[in-house]
């Protein structure tokens, strides 16, 4: 049985999202989509997202860079059958 997949953004990424530009947006939008038609699992194996756990003060989340500046940092909760992915916050990340 397929597990299904929820992306759930929090208030603090909603609000980044509205100052993002519109290829960024366009990028999370994709991978959202790619989540919810094939699965967290299989997305992550995608080598242009660069799916990375996170350590630190960030341990339990994950990232995916939406381009050389851009990143989208979630967190993958169980609950049940479902699996909900909440959209932590998307910045801008010095290099």
């Amino acid at each position: 049985m397929q597990n299904t997949f929820d992306v759930l953004l929090s208030p603090k990424a909603k609000k980044q999202i509205t100052k993002l530009p519109q290829h960024i947006v366009m990028k999370l939008t994709l991978w959202v989509e790619a989540i919810n038609h094939s699965g967290i699992l299989e997305v992550r194996k995608v080598s242009g997202y660069h799916d990375e756990p996170l350590y630190g003060n960030r341990l339990g989340q994950r990232s995916i860079r939406l381009n050389k500046s851009y990143r989208a940092i979630y967190v993958e909760l169980n609950n049940g059958q479902i699996q909900f992915i909440e959209i932590v916050e998307v910045n801008k990340h010095d290099y």
